[in-house]
């Protein structure tokens, strides 16, 4: 719509229009589509653990905005940690949809592909598609709960977290397994590198999910991690695990990504 056929519009008409403008402005703005579905129970009690290693959600402060990804935009678990603003579709599908609203997810699972059922009827997970198994309590911000699947437009977003990024060290001597969550920013690790007094600095190597393994002798000794984001942004963790550690022990830094 041009300015001066705008002019011409009543104020309340004009009006009306504009905000109809913004509304569908997501489709053009970057936005892609996607179908989302939900699981978990109405608590997303269901939800705990996943793919990603984060264990319990509500300790681990991700709490009831999660999702699990499908094959496609999991990545083998590089995609553990990111955000995405969704939305539903309204233009698609009125009928299940919550005119108007978004939610803002953190990726923390896996929706595994469903090879027996075909891909727009069962098989949501399925490669290529992109798709999101939601928390019910945040699904529901979004769509009915009786349409149980719906159309929805989805965008990466910048993590936002309360505190910061935290270490939790699991494995063995020489097989050390750091869980890296409440990552802010891009919110999902490219790379990492771990250094005590005695090793220097060690190459670390993504196990599973969120889990990152070092093969150095780390016992004993303060441990500094240096952690890059997928967004480019990398902060050194000086001596953020303090040489009294054992396994089992989380470690929140000071520190935290924003962009």
């Amino acid at each position: 719509m041009t300015m001066e056929a705008s002019k011409s519009l009543p104020a309340f008409l004009a009006l009306a229009v504009a905000a109809a403008l913004m509304f569908l402005a997501p489709a053009s703005a970057g936005w892609s589509q996607g179908s989302a579905t939900f699981y978990g129970g109405s608590d997303a009690s269901g939800t705990m653990g996943g793919a990603c290693g984060y264990g319990n959600l509500y300790f681990t402060g991700y709490g009831k905005s999660t999702a699990a990804l499908s094959v496609a935009m999991f990545n083998d678990g590089a995609s553990c940690g990111q955000c995405y603003q969704i939305s539903c579709d309204y233009q698609t599908n009125p009928q299940w949809c919550r005119q108007g609203t978004s939610v803002t997810i953190t990726a923390t699972n896996l929706c595994p592909a469903n090879y027996a059922l075909p891909s727009n009827n069962g098989g949501w997970c399925n490669p290529p598609r992109a798709h999101f198994d939601m928390a019910e309590p945040a699904w529901l911000q979004i769509g009915v709960y009786q349409g149980g699947y719906i159309p929805v437009l989805y965008q990466r977003v910048s993590c936002v977290k309360q505190g910061g990024v935290r270490f939790t060290v699991t494995g063995k001597n020489y097989f050390e397994l750091v869980l890296v969550s409440n990552v802010g920013g891009s919110g999902s690790v490219q790379a990492m590198w771990a250094k005590s007094a005695n090793t220097g600095q060690v190459a670390m190597s993504r196990n599973w999910g969120a889990n990152w393994q070092c093969l150095a002798g780390l016992v004993g000794q303060a441990i500094t991690f240096g952690v890059t984001t997928t967004g480019g942004q990398t902060i050194v963790f000086q001596n953020v695990v303090p040489a009294s550690w054992s396994f089992g022990m989380s470690f929140i830094s000071n520190l935290q990504f924003t962009y």
